[in-house]
């Protein structure tokens, strides 16, 4: 099976768009990984260095607001930090509203797909305050620069940021027989959360070649890894376990602690074998389907190997591979993955999503989301969305979608084209008769429109 245009913009991209031509070659959409990121220049999010400034910010007031509590002073300082929980609150829709336009205005859609991967691959989120509208930052910072390059530094960075430090407990993780453990007893505990992780979710996978005597020597090695408001990823050797830790049979520190033994028993999980397997896995199911050709899965996990991980190397495997054109298999779009096809098909003009307020951004975007299941960058937990089709295709999730795809689309579009014309813009090669006469009967534009866009065709990737 040779690459076909339009199952490219489908599969591996949020779909047609009648602005956009489809990618005509793997070469194309690889390049688009490497070019100047327009869709990042041209649909602002904040990285997470200027967000952190906003946590300090808010940091410093509190300290300030207990001291004064009660004075007209105190009251002032409690409204600037409302103030800024406002600003934030603000930000955390203007940023889901930016994703959605790259996605709809995307030369190289393929790499908002990939940033979408990532970013649920190395799920995190803040627990309290600011610090749970800093998803987006972290993404941006941590996720988007590294997804063509090597996957160990992809890894380094998003394991050792603050953020998933902070989201699976890791800053006050001690060793028994640290300095801090050893003044405090009972006040300071190891704690596995995030070695258990980076062994599970993001490097060897669910019944990897580990144990718990691997789990509970790299959560030791991990002890002093932390961070600081005003400067970010922190060492802090009082926390740290002295001597040598070895995981996977390999020994790693001995000497003083340091950052360096973590990043480097990392280095050696992103290139293990059982890596290069667990992500090619998962790149092809995600990607193809729920039940990938296992001579796709060998192709990508043998690139990863050739490579140490080099994920153009990877992405080259994946996309050209036969097996990836494969018609007959296909994946249900998750629920962001609809809404920004449907904005897509519909060329939505960037100010009627950029400007939405709060509140209509609430009620259009992120209310619908979750009602569909995926409530958005808050996870259930850190293995982050579910893959299976069987997760999405729910009467609930269906109905939702529905009610969306007739509703929101005139309300964001000041004109709704022909559904007649619609089932090609939208679907191209995959309209059929049975859509066409659906589209063609409808009662209004909008319900035309929606039966377009809730079809089977659409709804596949």
């Amino acid at each position: 099976m040779s690459f076909d245009p339009h199952l490219a913009e489908f599969r591996f991209g949020h779909g047609l768009s009648p602005d956009i031509a489809p990618p005509q070659g793997v070469g194309e959409m690889l390049r688009g990984l490497t070019d100047t990121d327009d869709m990042a220049e041209r649909f602002e999010i904040e990285p997470f260095p200027v967000f952190r400034q906003r946590m300090m910010q808010r940091e410093s007031l509190q300290k300030q607001f207990k001291k004064l509590r009660g004075t007209d002073e105190g009251k002032a300082l409690q409204k600037q930090i409302k103030l800024l929980k406002k600003d934030a609150r603000q930000d955390h829709y203007l940023w889901m509203t930016a994703q959605i336009l790259r996605a709809t205005h995307s030369q190289t859609p393929f790499r908002e797909r990939l940033q979408g991967f990532w970013a649920d691959h190395f799920t995190t989120a803040g627990k309290a305050g600011i610090a749970r509208r800093g998803v987006s930052p972290y993404i941006e910072t941590t996720i988007r620069p590294h997804m063509s390059g090597k996957f160990e530094d992809m890894l380094i960075a998003a394991v050792t940021h603050p953020l998933m430090v902070h989201y699976l407990d890791q800053e006050r993780s001690a060793g028994p027989n640290s300095i801090r453990a050893q003044k405090k007893p009972g006040k300071y505990g190891l704690n596995e959360n995030l070695a258990r992780e980076i062994l599970e979710l993001h490097t060897l996978g669910v019944g990897g070649p580990y144990t718990q005597n691997d789990v509970r020597e790299l959560a030791e090695l991990l002890t002093g890894l932390t961070f600081k408001i005003n400067q970010g990823r922190h060492f802090q050797k009082a926390l740290a376990e002295p001597g040598a830790e070895t995981v996977l049979g390999k020994s790693y520190g001995g000497g003083q602690p340091h950052i360096r033994d973590i990043e480097a028993v990392l280095r050696d999980l992103a290139r293990h074998p059982a890596t290069a397997r667990h992500l090619a896995t998962k790149l092809a199911v995600h990607f193809v389907s729920d039940q990938p050709d296992p001579d796709l899965i060998g192709a990508v996990e043998t690139a990863w190997r050739d490579s140490d991980g080099d994920l153009s190397e990877v992405y080259r495997a994946l996309l050209s591979h036969p097996a990836a054109w494969d018609p007959s298999v296909s994946n249900f779009k998750q629920p962001f993955d609809f809404i920004c096809s449907a904005a897509r098909a519909l060329a939505v003009h960037p100010r009627a999503i950029g400007n939405l307020s709060e509140k209509h951004a609430r009620q259009r975007l992120f209310e619908p989301l979750a009602l569909m299941g995926h409530i958005w960058q808050k996870p259930s937990g850190p293995d982050g969305l579910a893959e299976e089709d069987a997760a999405w295709i729910t009467p609930q999730g269906m109905a939702v979608r529905l009610q969306w795809a007739v509703i929101v689309p005139r309300l964001l579009v000041g004109q709704l084209p022909d559904p007649r014309d619609f089932v090609d813009t939208a679907l191209g090669p995959r309209a059929d008769e049975t859509i066409r006469f659906a589209a063609a009967a409808a009662e209004s534009r909008a319900e035309g429109v929606g039966l377009v866009l809730i079809s089977p065709a659409f709804q596949r990737r």
